[in-house]
């Protein structure tokens, strides 16, 4: 049977599957696909198709091992192909299911290190055994974790290039420091390169957010390439606003819309003022250009002063940082002006940090949160474009 043959065969399988089932069938059609591509994956490695007699074959096909993958569309049954062992023929495992298992591997690890150094409880220990499937032993995440961080830090430290708009944020995370439970800052910075596409650029871990910690972010991001940078959209991070104009000067920076409208609640004092408040800013923010912004801004700021004072304050001090959007194109003003781009990455790193709850170390939690990035930046990288950069 060709190649070609092959390929209509599992197409045909997949069609009628979908057909006679619809919706219901497409956990079948993804587990038959991931399937016969495995097997493609394997030929392309041994240069050779099964059966096949070539003076070109590098090994030999040695069955496969099932495994159970859970997916959004419900479990799939999977058979992973493997390949004879010889001394010169490196281990074998399919690139389309390595992806995915990269930050899976880190969560796992991560959860390990508590079992190993005796910082959990028994609740921990069925946590692994449910993740693991086994016991973990103190040898095996040496040897794993090796592996794993050698890995990430070549992703941590690749070379960057020119990217015109940048995004930072900040999250927090529970670890375990000198014997006490503190609060450790998880920062990363997403990237919209000259193509239009994201990039998750880096990550770091401190115990603090403190300017230091941003300003050593940034330099490393600058020492690995970094450059172009015209604009960057954040919230207002404590360090962060002084790190930027130390390390990145001449670029504008936006102060999240979204954050500025959740701040602005905390100082309106009657619950039933709080729609009208945010009317107010969002006509503020919706303004065509930035001299209408600063006129709506002025009359709402006007309007709030005597019923509350402490409100119309605070919108004449801070509201103006988030109106540096208007500086860009037009195309451009609605994915830049909020951070919510990361707001949705920062719920992607609690769902699976939630699972290990605290971390025995920074490092631990570095691991698996470069795992995440990671996985989510290769899908950006080649998924669809984010911005048209040739707008105006």
């Amino acid at each position: 049977m060709t190649r070609h043959e092959f390929d209509r065969n599992t197409i045909s399988t997949v069609l009628e599957l979908l057909i006679e089932e619809g919706f219901e069938g497409m956990a079948g059609a993804i587990e038959t696909l991931l399937n016969e591509a495995m097997k493609l994956e394997r030929s392309a490695y041994l240069d050779a198709a099964p059966y096949e007699r070539s003076g070109e074959r590098r090994g030999y096909a040695n069955g496969f091992k099932p495994k159970g993958a859970k997916t959004k569309l419900g479990e799939l049954k999977l058979k992973i192909p493997k390949v004879r062992a010889t001394k010169d023929l490196e281990s074998f495992y399919p690139q389309a299911l390595e992806r995915g298992e990269r930050s899976e591997r880190a969560l796992k690890l991560a959860v390990a290190e508590m079992y190993v150094q005796g910082v959990s409880t028994r609740k921990v220990t069925a946590i692994t055994r449910q993740l693991c499937g086994l016991d973990i032993s103190s040898s095996q995440v040496s040897r794993i974790s090796a592996l794993l961080d050698e890995e990430l830090e070549a992703w941590r430290t690749r070379p960057l290039g020119e990217f015109q708009y940048i995004l930072l944020d900040a999250r927090y995370e529970k670890i375990r420091h000198g014997g006490r439970v503190m609060n450790c800052a998880l920062l990363y910075a997403v990237g919209v390169n000259n193509e239009g596409r994201r990039c998750v650029l880096g990550v770091s871990v401190s115990l603090s957010e403190a300017e230091v910690h941003w300003r050593e972010f940034l330099l490393g991001l600058l020492a690995r390439g970094l450059r172009g940078v015209v604009h960057v959209t954040s919230d207002s991070h404590a360090g962060l606003k002084a790190a930027l104009t130390s390390t990145l000067r001449g670029t504008s920076w936006q102060r999240c819309q979204f954050h500025l409208q959740q701040n602005a609640q905390k100082y309106v004092p009657r619950v039933e003022q709080r729609k009208e408040v945010a009317r107010d800013l969002r006509d503020v923010f919706n303004a065509p250009n930035r001299v209408e912004a600063e006129r709506l801004l002025k009359k709402a700021v006007e309007a709030w002063r005597k019923r509350a004072p402490k409100l119309a304050s605070w919108m004449e001090d801070n509201v103006p940082e988030g109106l540096t959007v208007f500086e860009l194109p037009i195309a451009h003003r609605r994915r830049m002006r909020t951070s919510n781009l990361l707001e949705r990455l920062s719920r992607e790193i609690k769902r699976r940090t939630r699972v290990a709850t605290l971390f025995p170390n920074e490092s631990s939690l570095l691991r698996l949160a470069t795992a995440i990035l990671a996985e989510v930046s290769e899908e950006w990288e080649t998924g669809r474009v984010y911005l048209n950069m040739d707008a105006e």
